[in-house]
């Protein structure tokens, strides 16, 4: 084959296959990137709401909308509430992370023994059901206490693991203009803004909504097939 001949292959090649591919993939992966997506999660930061293995859906609508492969904002129509489970790029190393909110900008933040006190209002806690602990491992039931806590007049579930050490009293701290307060629901198994402070309005991905699939890793990878398609709490 010389070389004409090779050229006007791949010419044809170009413009009867290659091409249209590529248009369709930059296409698929604008909306990926503006309208929703996926996440993996791949700790117990936000157990046990979410479990290492959940892929959480992310409406990346939810408060506004992107140019496609950043972070700027075309327009803006809501604002992330308190218990929302929000994807963010972390202040710290641009990891991508999923935290609950729990402060909003200008709210006082204090944390006592685990106990949130928001705006020197104590947060109220209760026992959580037994339901809401079905996919948590046993050795996570009897090493990790569990209850439900309530924000802004929205109950989620919280964890806590009393023979590590962590950071259990913090603040009081204002949260500035602008920012907002992450914590992982798994209290004491956390990196959150107690560490690397409160997160910009505009690192902000969007607002993660359910499971969409699940995979136990202490278990082959088996599916949890109880935990596909189900709504996060708050």
């Amino acid at each position: 084959m010389n070389a004409a001949t090779l050229r006007d292959r791949v010419r044809y090649w170009w413009r009867k296959e290659i091409r249209w591919w590529l248009v369709i993939g930059l296409v698929v992966f604008s909306l990926r990137s503006s309208l929703a997506d996926w996440s993996d999660v791949p700790t117990g930061s936000m157990k046990p709401t979410i479990l290492e293995g959940d892929r959480v859906f992310v409406n990346k609508l939810a408060y506004d909308l992107k140019v496609p492969f950043t972070t700027h904002h075309l327009a803006e129509w809501s604002s992330p509430r308190r218990g929302d489970v929000v994807v963010f790029f972390s202040p710290h190393d641009g990891t991508r992370l999923v935290k609950r909110v729990v402060g909003l900008p200008g709210d006082m933040i204090e944390l006592r023994d685990n106990r949130l006190i928001l705006n020197g209002q104590a947060a109220e806690y209760q026992a959580i059901a037994e339901t809401r602990l079905r996919d948590v491992a046993v050795a996570d039931r009897v090493s990790q206490t569990f209850a439900a806590e309530q924000i802004a007049g929205r109950w989620h579930a919280v964890a806590g693991i009393p023979s590590a050490p962590a950071r259990r009293d913090f603040g009081p701290y204002r949260v500035p203009e602008g920012h907002y307060f992450m914590m992982g629901d798994n209290r004491d198994n956390s990196f959150d803004s107690r560490f690397y402070g409160p997160v910009e309005r505009g690192r902000i991905v969007g607002r993660a909504t359910a499971v969409v699939l699940s995979f136990d890793r202490e278990d082959y990878w088996n599916p949890r097939w109880q935990r596909f398609f189900t709504p996060l709490d708050g």
